[in-house]
């Protein structure tokens, strides 16, 4: 019902974009109405992945802490989680509906359409939700456990609709409450990180401002609707694309070639892998899942251990957070200003810094490494694999091109990589499952939605912490900490390393980036330095057990157990922790080449 739609929106997106970038700069005859269309439909494919999303359960929560508790208390709590995600969906059902209704009045410039069409997303969306969420709740089959956690969640918000009075009392005390104090309980709670950031910000604007819900409706509006955020979907399946057609069996064949001979040469050759692969498809799920499974089993049969293997995995996926077109610089500049270009140029130099401190920790482990049996390539070998793999290597270079010289937008060249990446498997690698591309589009709605739901409740709560003067506050006590730039710096690390273990990057970046970067003019700090220092900064953090969410990401992608990597992995945090000082104490790594 809902993921055959959003697979041809996504579809559809794809070719709407495509024709947009040959009608103006092959045709020289641009389509006014392309990003209008684009953009009616990307708010449907947001809440409808959303939805999917819901219904596959896929939506982001943190689990470490639920994942420790008893079968039984789990069980209960994911109950808990889904109520309290219904109550927020029945909480904005009606303001969502009044909101639609309202852009009936508008009228969209280039198809002069009403915007209602694009706005009723917003409450189609939200009802879908909520019968999945009854559908969910009906599949537990245990009515005791229902009824208990429908009342835990009600108690609760009953207690807070009476302390209503005294809440009002207490000026931006509140902010710590809802901001940190409902939020922090409900992400621990393992309720989804989207439903979290939207009960909190629901219970400030009601029960502390006279600011109408209609508001945070029209704000989750605005945080979806950036079409640079267009680009989340279109590159999440680029990534898929090129695992399908072997493109990135093909790089990672030709590193190995050349590097596999070498003591810990497969670690050189999946920090490599992963470096290329993240300059294609923006997503690090997608990059892991493209090199793991290529790369694993030989490194197995050469001894290493599995839990080695996927601290590497972990700490390479925190390496590669500023190689283009990662989804975290794509965030950036939608919600700070920050030009994209200068992001992906920026970005390269920094992934190389921590790419190099990874493998001077790579060569100490293993420099006694047995070799003997493992048989050197050819030069004849190394220059087929490398004729085999050149298309894939060109891709991320033709990306990286097309934003730079003009052709194409930060959003528009996903396209252009989608297109090379299908003629590529088509012609070159003769590799193109048909059947796999229904489900690759419904995941590519799946994932995208729940990131754009994160995206859209996290604008809502940056707009209340700006509102409430938060923001001017903040700026003050951060500019005039004693050491200027330097101390201002110092405290970002910590804090996004913190940010990054607990709410993931790019829902960290939605919320505080907006605050953070104007202190960062404010005191010297470049922004696109300071884009550099924070993104690694959260890569440590989400990718750093025991909270880290990309950590168990890529213990599920290895099929390895999360306690055998824990040894290991601090070893490699330590390494680029050094490497984000060094980018953070040089700014020419990071704005050098712009």
């Amino acid at each position: 019902m809902v993921e055959i739609p959003a697979a041809l929106l996504v579809a559809a997106e794809i070719v709407i974009l495509f024709v947009g970038v040959v009608a103006r700069y092959g045709l020289h005859s641009p389509l006014i109405w392309s990003d209008e269309l684009a953009s009616i439909l990307f708010l449907w494919l947001a809440m409808l992945g959303a939805a999917i999303a819901f219904r596959r359960g896929e939506h982001m929560r943190m689990t470490a802490l639920v994942a420790r508790a008893t079968p039984v208390q789990r069980a209960f709590l994911d109950v808990v989680g889904t109520c309290a995600a219904l109550a927020f969906l029945l909480l904005i059902a009606w303001p969502a509906y009044d909101y639609a209704y309202e852009e009936s009045y508008i009228t969209t410039p280039a198809l002069q359409i009403a915007n209602s069409f694009r706005a009723a997303a917003l409450p189609i969306g939200i009802a879908l939700m909520v019968l999945f969420a009854l559908l969910r709740l009906v599949r537990v089959g245990r009515l005791r456990d229902v009824v208990a956690a429908a009342a835990t969640v009600a108690v609760i918000m009953g207690a807070f609709w009476f302390a209503e009075p005294w809440l009002r009392q207490l000026g931006n005390l509140n902010l710590i409450i809802f901001f940190v104090g409902v939020v922090g309980i409900c992400v621990f709670a393992g309720i989804p990180i989207a439903f979290a950031f939207g009960l909190s910000i629901f219970g400030y604007l009601v029960l502390t401002t006279r600011t109408p819900v209609q508001v945070l409706v029209g704000r989750m509006d605005e945080g979806m609707s950036h079409l640079i955020l267009l680009s989340v979907p279109l590159f999440v399946f680029l990534g898929l694309l090129i695992e399908m057609t072997g493109m990135a069996r093909a790089m990672v064949s030709f590193l190995a070639s050349l590097l596999g001979h070498v003591r810990g040469g497969l670690h050189y050759v999946l920090l490599g892998a992963m470096y290329l692969v993240s300059g294609i498809s923006g997503s690090k799920a997608a990059d892991m899942a493209a090199v793991a499974p290529v790369l694993f089993p030989e490194m197995k049969a050469r001894g290493a251990k599995p839990g080695d293997l996927v601290a590497l995995l972990s700490a390479t996926g925190a390496q590669t957070e500023t190689i283009p077109p990662s989804l975290v610089l794509i965030t950036i500049g939608s919600v700070t200003g920050v030009s994209i270009a200068a992001l992906f140029t920026g970005g390269l130099l920094p992934g190389v810094v921590l790419a190099l401190m990874l493998s001077a920790l790579v060569w100490w482990r293993y420099r006694h490494e047995d070799l003997r049996h493992v048989k050197r390539a050819t030069t004849g070998e190394i220059g087929r694999s490398f004729v085999i793999a050149l298309p894939a290597i060109a891709l991320p270079f033709v990306i990286r091109a097309a934003v730079v010289e003009g052709v194409a937008t930060a959003t528009e060249v996903s396209t252009i990589g989608i297109v090379y990446a299908a003629l590529a498997g088509l012609l070159i690698y003769r590799r193109f499952d048909w059947r796999r591309l229904k489900p690759m589009l419904i995941d590519t709605a799946c994932l995208s939605g729940a990131i754009l739901l994160i995206i859209g409740t996290a604008t809502g709560m940056a707009w209340g912490l700006t509102q409430s003067g938060f923001s001017r506050s903040l700026a003050a006590t951060m500019a005039a900490l004693p050491g200027g730039s330097v101390t201002f710096i110092a405290v970002s690390i910590v804090a996004f390393i913190i940010l990054g273990s607990v709410l993931e990057g790019i829902p960290a970046i939605v919320l505080f980036g907006p605050l953070l970067f104007p202190i960062a003019r404010q005191v010297g700090v470049h922004e696109v330095h300071y884009a550099m220092i924070v993104i690694l900064a959260m890569g440590i953090g989400l990718f750093a057990p025991p909270f880290g969410v990309g950590y168990y990401a890529a213990c599920a992608i290895g099929r390895v157990d999360p306690a055998e990597g824990i040894r290991p992995i601090w070893g490699y945090m330590l390494a680029l922790f050094l490497g984000l000082i060094i980018v953070a104490a040089i700014p020419w790594i990071s704005i050098g080449f712009l």
